[in-house]
């Protein structure tokens, strides 16, 4: 990785498990030179940010907050 990278994970993904974006926090830190960003969600599956209830408060809440901090981290990256 050259280049700042955000990754959000889900809880529950069978896809991309926590495990395996925790193996990816610790390879970005080891470059601390370049920018990276990396959460785990709370009870959410893959693809929440796009593929969810739009009349599940919760879920909604979760897919806007991956918005927000993916669009804070672009921000930060583009400054």
């Amino acid at each position: 990785v050259k280049v700042p990278i955000a990754i959000l994970g889900a809880e529950n993904d069978f896809l991309t498990p926590p495990a395996l974006v925790k193996q990816f926090e610790e390879i970005l830190a080891s470059k601390p030179e370049v920018g990276s960003y990396v959460k785990i969600f709370p009870n959410v599956s893959h693809g929440w940010t796009t593929r969810y209830d739009i009349n599940d408060p919760k879920a909604v809440k979760a897919a806007e907050e991956a918005h927000k901090e993916m669009l804070d981290w672009f921000v930060t990256c583009v400054q």
